[in-house]
């Protein structure tokens, strides 16, 4: 079953590019990523832009607004994702504590519906 890994955190609050902290962070994520192909639980995962750079789109009475930015206020704010095909639950939450954003933020684990 495909479970998505939503990867929350508060915008620099994370190990920053130029700190001794951000080459082992960034490695984490690349030793993670690499062990999720290896068994093959790895569908797709990105990063996402700072929220400075979203839109957000809705339609109100068949009329399309935008506005800057990402629609909920939080401090933590959607920074990117994994799509792992996992045994169950638990395979999956293993699998996200490992995401090395984790440590900082938040990861939510969510099946993925299969539409037939």
């Amino acid at each position: 079953m495909q479970y998505m890994c939503l990867i929350y955190a508060q915008e620099g609050k994370e190990p920053q590019p130029g700190t001794d902290e951000f080459g082992p962070f960034m490695q984490g994520y690349m030793d993670f990523t690499q062990r999720m192909k290896e068994s093959g639980k790895l569908v797709s995962g990105d990063a996402l832009q700072p929220t400075a750079t979203s839109t957000t789109v809705s339609v109100r009475g068949g009329k399309a607004e935008t506005v800057d930015g990402p629609f909920a206020e939080t401090k933590e704010q959607l920074g990117g994702y994994y799509l792992l095909d996992c045994e169950d639950l638990d395979d999956a939450l293993k699998c996200a504590e490992q995401i090395p954003s984790a440590a900082f933020g938040r990861v939510e684990v969510r099946p993925v519906v299969i539409w037939d």
